[in-house]
């Protein structure tokens, strides 16, 4: 199992005294009395390369668009509305409460709103949160979703440049002018984004770099998997599975369709020509086996059992558990699904074989299969998990059948949205009782849902 790095001996220790992470979560989400929760219905808009075809429109207004349309295909009026929740990772200055905006935007003044966030574990936040609700009894219609927009993230300038245009503000004649001489030209570039973890100092692809070191995933082994994800998504669009799920939405270039990352015909030749990513000497990992920026929304419609029939709706599925879990993030930040997968199972009183399909985030193929490969392994799951045994080897034709994020795309907080719906639709289409979708976060978290069949 795990080979220690080098890399290891210069991370900082946890405090002295400092506790273990708890993981959190709820056994098989039930409403007041008993019932189940229902997810009726899910849609998202499409997928894109960030600076493309959504480039020009803002996270409040696509979000607004596909909890329009979501509501408006199942009939939902504000008056049946309880709650929105919604996440972003990348904040949005001018809102800083995206659900209440969306509740505006839609005209619907007296559903309240908030707003989650959980990096890439977002998008099943919201859907925990609305479940959360009706479990509880104080909802029994909530609509979750997520959005980001990578092309309108926010840059911000360096603080001392802030700090003397605050200063400037203020003055007048000589002081300002004086206080204006102290600005060196270089300084008024934007400060660029930068996609690395707080704690550890290192991007999420130099982790998962570390992490194909410590599982020896080689990288034919990861292009394949890249590849086989771009088929995959390709042949389901084909076949008119992905349709269903996804909203036409506008921009003021005209209407947006469809995912523009799929690629169903990437020549492996060239994939194995690209130079790595994120260590350039001796990485594996490049552009081809690394989830895109991508821009997208998706809003996931719940409701308890008894409203769901109350109203006439056939849900696509219902929320039987979710496990949201924690580890130190200094070396496989990624291992979130493994970390929550078995734990989720376990709560919904299931055993891995009995997941018919199997839904997990593809941030790298590098962690995808590292994680499998810990689920597989009775050391690491004695060890690092304190189970008994392995949970087991997942079957690759139940992982992924229509492709994943790596082919798609992954809109930070739209992903779980994405992943409920394919999920349900391929447990119909697959005639499985219950299906599993799991995403490994920043910070080393990591989320795993359960559903079963309607």
């Amino acid at each position: 199992m795990p080979r220690k790095l080098k890399s290891q001996q210069s991370l900082p220790d946890l405090e002295p005294g400092a506790a273990e992470p708890v993981s959190a979560g709820i056994a098989a989400p039930r409403a007041a009395g008993g019932e189940r929760v229902a997810i009726v219905d899910a849609l998202r808009s499409p997928f894109v390369r960030s600076w493309s075809t959504l480039n020009e429109v803002d996270p409040v207004t696509l979000s607004t668009q596909v909890a329009r349309e979501l509501l408006f295909r199942n009939e939902v009026p504000a008056e049946l509305l309880d709650e929105i929740v919604w996440g972003t990772v990348i904040a949005v200055p001018t809102a800083p409460n995206i659900a209440r905006e969306i509740a505006l935007d839609m005209g619907m003044y007296k559903v309240p709103g908030y707003t989650v966030t959980r990096a890439c574990a977002t998008g099943f936040q919201s859907v925990a949160e609305a479940a959360r609700l009706i479990r509880s009894g104080e909802a029994s219609v909530v609509l979750a979703g997520g959005v980001d927009v990578t092309s309108h993230a926010p840059v911000v300038h360096r603080k001392h440049v802030i700090d003397l245009l605050q200063t400037a503000q203020k003055q007048k004649g000589l002081q300002l002018l004086q206080t204006i001489v102290k600005l060196n030209p270089m300084d008024l570039l934007p400060k660029p984004p930068a996609i690395a973890e707080r704690y550890t100092g290192k991007t999420m692809g130099e982790h998962a770099e570390w992490m194909a070191q410590n599982f020896e995933v080689g990288r034919a082994e990861q292009e394949d998997f890249a590849l086989a994800s771009h088929r995959n998504a390709s042949a389901a669009i084909a076949a008119g599975h992905i349709a269903p799920g996804v909203a036409t939405v506008q921009s003021p270039k005209g209407p947006v369709t469809e995912d523009n990352l799929v690629r169903g015909d990437m020549d492996p030749a060239k994939i194995a020509k690209l130079k790595p990513s994120f260590d350039k000497r001796n990485g594996t990992i490049t552009a081809a086996t690394s989830s895109a920026l991508t821009d997208g929304a998706a809003a996931v419609l719940l409701m308890s059992e008894s409203r769901a029939r109350e109203l006439g709706h056939q849900p696509l599925g219902y929320v039987r558990s979710f496990h949201f879990a924690a580890l130190d993030p200094r070396v496989n930040l990624l291992l979130g699904n493994v970390h929550s997968i078995p734990f989720a199972l376990q709560k919904a009183g299931l055993r891995l074989e009995d997941i018919g399909v199997v839904e997990i985030h593809e941030a790298f193929a590098a962690q995808v299969l590292a994680n499998t490969r810990c689920l597989a392994s009775e050391a690491f799951c004695r060890d690092e998990l304190g189970l008994s045994g392995a949970v087991g080897a997942v079957d690759p034709a139940r992982l992924n059948q229509w492709g994943g994020s790596l082919a798609y795309g992954h809109p930070f907080a739209a992903t779980g949205g994405r992943m409920v719906r394919q999920t349900l639709d391929l447990m119909r289409a697959t005639n499985s009782e219950f299906g599993l979708a799991s995403a490994c976060a920043a910070g080393g978290l990591g989320v795993t849902m359960v559903f079963e069949r309607a």
